[in-house]
């Protein structure tokens, strides 16, 4: 069984700039960003982040350096 990730935004207060954009967006399972984005259900991202899915990262955004670190340690498998 695979699991596939997207990167998806955290949009906590304590990790978002000052325009309201969040400094980093974080890996969450692809099967559960609809239902977040649609029910405001909440997701965990690799790092343990829990956030329910506001905005969707466009390419060239940052990642959560712990996500990214763990997605990387799951490819190797």
């Amino acid at each position: 069984m695979s699991t596939e990730t997207l990167v998806r935004p955290d949009s906590t207060t304590d990790e978002s700039t000052s325009d309201d954009t969040p400094k980093f967006f974080h890996y969450v399972k692809k099967e559960k960003i609809a239902e977040s984005a649609v029910m405001g259900t909440y997701v965990v991202a690799l790092c343990g982040e829990v956030f329910p899915v506001t905005r969707s990262a466009k390419p060239g955004s940052p990642v959560c350096p712990e996500c990214k670190k763990v997605y990387e340690m799951m490819k190797k498998d």
